[in-house]
């Protein structure tokens, strides 16, 4: 599902929302799990999932294309973990 189909989600919900408010209201609710991630703070939907950060340390790494070493930074890099009702969802055989 991409944004817009979210969009529309929301407004076969309500219907008495205008376009333009239900774009508001589903980018406001990605701006602050993104804003929550770069404070390093987990955010948990209850029967969806989890996003949290994983911490990767500094390494050496290779360039593919000459195989020359590459020295990788340490970083933050996001991380998904799906919640018992979505894996349910997605693991029932229909």
């Amino acid at each position: 599902m991409i944004k817009s189909e979210l969009v529309q989600k929301v407004l076969d919900a309500n219907p008495h929302l205008f376009q333009r408010d239900a774009e508001r209201i589903v980018g406001a609710f990605f701006d602050e799990i993104a804003a929550a991630l770069s404070r390093r703070e987990r955010v948990e939907l209850r029967g969806f999932g989890a996003f949290s950060t994983k911490h990767r340390k500094a390494r050496q790494g290779r360039n593919p294309r000459t195989g020359a070493s590459v020295s990788v930074p340490e970083k933050y890099v996001p991380f998904f973990k799906a919640g018992k009702g979505l894996r349910e969802r997605l693991n029932t055989s229909d």
